[in-house]
C-alpha cells in the first residue's frame, strides 16, 4: 500500500505494541515521531520496523506539522494515529480497498473512533460516532496551530469518510488519565482565552462534523456561565444522551471527562482572568 502512519510518542510503551501491531496487514511505512522516551518505546518501534525520528514537544499540533514538514514520507496517503489508539480490522481490511479506488477530488477521510474506558467501549452520551479527519493525500492537509483539540484542515479538495473505525484504548490507567487531563484542561482553557489560529475550522452548522462540533461548543456551550455549563453538559450527556446505558465504567467516564475536565477548564480560565486583571 502506498500509505505512511505517524504516530507521535513520549514514554508509551504500554499502548504502543497494539497500536503498530494493528498497522501489519497493511504493509505501511510506519513513521513515530518520538519526543525524549525514557521507556522502551523506541526499541518497541524500531522491533516493528518503523522509523523513528526525534523531535522536542511542544504541543501536538506543532509535532505533527514538523513531521509533516522535515521528514520524508513514501506514501501518497497520510494517516495519523496516537499510541493508544489502534485500526480495527475491519478499518485495516478497508483502506487497501477503498483508498487505491478514492476519486482523485478527495483529499481527505473522516473516520469514527471508538473510545474504551477500563475495557468498556463507550458507546453513549453522545460520544459515539464522533468523526475526525485522520487520513489526507500527502501535502494535502496541516494541522491546527492550537495548543488543544486541533484538527486537521485540508489545503484542498474534499473530504470523504471511511465505514470502519478507529479504537482509541489507552492501558496506562486511570491516574495517568487524570494527570494527562489536567494538563489537557490547562490546554484548553489557554485556547479558548487565545486569538484564533489562521487556519482553525470556524465554527458553522454547514460544515463538517469538526466545524458542527465547534459550532456548539462555541455558540452554544461557550456563551454559557463558567461553572453552570459543566453541571448541564454533563446531565444533558448522562441523562438525556443516555450515558448511564454504559454502566459503572460509562459513570466514572462520563462524570470525569463531562463534568471534572470541563470544570477544570472552567477553573484555569477564572484563574487566567485573575491574573490578567493583576498585570
Amino acid at each position: 500500500m502506498n500509505l505512511t502512519v505517524i504516530v507521535l510518542t513520549l514514554n508509551e510503551e504500554a499502548n504502543l505494541p497494539d497500536c503498530l501491531a494493528s498497522l501489519k496487514p497493511l504493509a505501511a511505512e510506519i513513521v513515530v515521531v518520538d519526543s525524549g522516551s525514557t521507556d522502551r518505546t523506541v526499541e518497541i518501534a524500531e522491533s516493528f520496523g518503523a522509523r523513528v525520528v526525534t523531535h522536542q514537544f511542544e504541543t501536538q499540533a506543532r509535532q505533527l506539522n514538523w513531521a509533516l514538514d522535515n521528514v520524508p514520507m513514501s506514501g501518497e496517503w497520510v494517516i495519523r494515529l496516537d499510541a493508544d489508539e489502534r485500526l480495527t480490522p475491519e478499518l485495516a481490511k478497508e483502506l487497501p480497498v477503498s483508498l487505491p479506488k478514492m476519486d482523485a477530488a478527495v483529499t481527505g477521510l473522516y473516520v469514527k473512533r471508538r473510545v474504551f474506558f477500563m475495557g468498556k467501549w463507550i458507546r453513549r452520551g453522545g460520544y459515539y460516532p464522533t468523526w475526525i479527519l485522520r487520513a489526507w493525500r500527502c501535502g494535502k492537509a496541516r494541522a491546527e496551530d492550537r495548543p488543544m483539540d486541533e484538527h486537521m484542515v485540508l489545503s484542498q479538495g474534499r473530504a470523504g469518510k471511511l465505514r470502519h473505525d478507529i479504537r482509541e484504548d489507552n492501558r496506562k490507567g486511570l491516574f495517568h488519565w487524570i494527570a494527562r487531563h489536567n494538563g489537557y484542561a490547562r490546554r484548553e482553557a489557554q485556547t479558548i482565552m487565545a486569538p484564533p489560529a489562521d487556519n482553525e475550522v470556524k465554527p458553522s452548522l454547514r460544515g463538517g462534523p469538526v466545524a458542527r462540533r465547534r459550532w456548539l461548543k462555541v455558540k452554544v456551550y461557550g456563551r454559557m456561565p463558567l461553572f453552570v455549563r459543566p453541571v448541564i453538559y454533563f446531565l444533558f450527556r448522562y441523562f438525556i444522551q443516555l450515558g448511564f446505558l454504559d454502566g459503572r465504567q460509562g459513570l466514572v467516564f462520563h462524570f470525569l471527562q463531562g463534568f471534572w475536565y470541563r470544570f477544570l477548564v472552567d477553573a484555569y480560565i477564572l484563574e487566567a482572568r485573575r491574573e490578567a486583571k493583576r498585570s
